[in-house]
């Protein structure tokens, strides 16, 4: 079975007490810069939730998000603590695209003898839903799920849908991680995919779950080819960091999205970018100890 990701051609929230959307407000009239981060602007990712991906190339560490595709980020960390992706090849990376591994046979044809995927191309994002909305484009908003950048209906749509939510789903920056399948979109099983540059075509065809929050270097940097000849760069090690003993366990924060640091840089940077400004224009600084 070749599972394949295709490149093809290419109201802020209102004030109506949602819990779980964070609007950030911007002014176009001045820039503003951002002063050094304090405590309070980090979080810590959930270690069950942070995989550890040891390269020949360096160490790449990926944030999951559960609360957008439960199932995949299950899938891998289940495959992760078997080690079913210990030594497994990039045998087909695509250099303004994406890096894609996870493949038991190192070939793109192989899986595992676990139930494929059913597909989790979006998700329902209600007032618990912690969203921070950035941009309110056409009618919709982009934001910050955690690190993953999404794409999201209006908030003012929950009040017109009986389960008073709107659809959203992960949009294709750099660094986000998506699933590979076959062309069924139920067939993904665990092969899997970084992106190396934004590649938004491939939203709602494809299982955004997680991203990577360090080491994007380390996946521009691995050999190229469709499939890669001879494919050398391979994940030596996946861990869940949960499961690494505290001794020798990564320490590691990222920017809080929901902090008052965050706030600033978004106007910094849209009062930079204009009217070309995207989600996929923010970094969120890491600190990896």
């Amino acid at each position: 079975m070749r599972q394949l990701i295709i490149a093809t051609a290419g109201a802020a929230c209102l004030a109506l007490g949602l819990s779980g959307c964070i609007s950030i407000e911007v002014s176009t009239s001045k820039t503003v810069t951002p002063g050094p981060p304090a405590a309070a602007d980090w979080r810590t990712p959930d270690p069950a939730n942070t995989l550890v991906i040891e390269t020949n190339k360096g160490q790449v560490i990926v944030e999951l998000v559960p609360e957008v595709a439960p199932g995949h980020v299950a899938r891998l960390v289940e495959l992760a603590r078997k080690g079913t992706y210990d030594g497994r090849t990039f045998f087909r990376v695509i250099d303004r695209f994406m890096a894609q591994t996870g493949d038991p046979e190192n070939t793109g044809e192989g899986g595992t003898d676990l139930p494929n995927l059913k597909a989790e191309f979006t998700w329902r994002r209600g007032d618990d839903t912690p969203f921070v909305t950035v941009a309110s484009p056409q009618g919709t908003e982009t934001g910050l799920i955690l690190s993953l950048p999404a794409v999201s209906q209006d908030s003012s749509y929950k009040t017109m849908t009986g389960d008073k939510k709107v659809s959203a789903w992960g949009t294709y920056c750099p660094g986000v991680v998506g699933m590979a399948r076959d062309e069924n979109p139920d067939s993904a099983n665990s092969q899997f995919f970084l992106m190396r540059y934004a590649y938004p075509s491939l939203d709602k065809r494809y299982t955004a779950f997680g991203r990577v929050i360090s080491g994007l270097d380390v996946i521009r940097s691995i050999k190229t080819g469709e499939p890669v000849e001879a494919p050398q760069d391979v994940m030596k090690t996946v861990r869940v960091l949960a499961d690494i003993p505290e001794a020798k366990r990564p320490k590691v924060r990222i920017i809080d999205a929901k902090g008052p640091w965050f706030t600033a840089y978004v106007q910094r940077v849209r009062a930079e970018k204009g009217a070309d400004f995207s989600v996929c224009d923010l970094d969120l600084p890491v600190e990896v100890n």
